[in-house]
């Protein structure tokens, strides 16, 4: 699964984002279908996926969830502490980081 960024496309919801939650940084990603929209703040990351037309398998939850905890620096989180939410067409993916700054991109 190769996720494209998209984020200047999706500028409403970025700053809406960033002046209504702690975000720091949000980024928006295409894969196909589905739309990823990462967003990082001092304590926690959150992975959103969303399709509108299918619900999601476990094999691109996994695909996005291993992408982005790749860029996260070694030691920043707990595995034991991702916490995962799954609605129809809907993800979310929260993981409680240890430190201020984590810039994953």
């Amino acid at each position: 699964m190769k996720l494209i960024n998209v984020t200047n496309s999706h500028s409403r919801l970025v700053r809406n984002q960033l002046e209504n939650t702690d975000a720091e940084l949000v980024k928006v990603y295409t894969a196909g279908n589905s739309t990823v929209v990462y967003t990082v703040a001092p304590n926690h990351n959150e992975i959103l996926l969303i399709n509108k037309k299918r619900n999601l398998n476990e094999r691109e939850i996994n695909e996005v969830k291993e992408y982005f905890l790749k860029k996260l620096p070694s030691g920043s989180y707990e595995p034991d502490t991702i916490t995962q939410i799954e609605l129809p067409g809907l993800v979310e993916i929260s993981i409680k980081t240890n430190q201020l700054s984590n810039n994953a991109s």
